[in-house]
């Protein structure tokens, strides 16, 4: 079956493809974490995503709320917290926040080639019960 491919957010659709592998690898690797913890329930599990990393979050919404059925973390709640995109000006001598990938110092105007955040992919943490 494939209904779980194709889903309409916001007035467009897109396939969830690329962020369902991501999302079973973060799920096992939360899944692997609470089993060598003792863990008998995931409550919580919460991702740093960054605004450049080319992953969508409600794709991995959608495909965490498929993948969790039949495990631990059923029920359990997938926070994503977004890390914006920042730079580094060597002329001025400090970071800037751009959404952009070619972004310019906002001050100085100059290209900045030096990415200091923004394409993070992570498990941060979780919410366990132990036995």
């Amino acid at each position: 079956m494939k209904w779980w491919f194709k889903k309409r957010w916001k007035g467009f659709s897109f396939r969830p493809v690329h962020e369902f592998s991501i999302m079973q690898s973060a799920l096992n690797q939360a899944l692997g974490e609470a089993r060598l913890a003792g863990a008998t329930r995931v409550h919580e599990i919460r991702l740093r995503i960054g605004v450049l990393s080319g992953v969508v979050p409600d794709a991995l919404r959608f495909a965490f709320e498929a993948l969790t059925p039949g495990t631990t973390a059923e029920g359990a709640l997938l926070a994503i917290d977004e890390v914006p995109a920042r730079f580094w000006c060597a002329p001025c001598g400090r970071e800037f926040v751009s959404a952009n990938l070619y972004s310019e110092c906002p001050d100085c105007g100059q290209p900045s080639n030096e990415l200091r955040a923004g394409r993070e992919l992570e498990l941060s943490s979780m919410e366990v019960d132990h036995v």
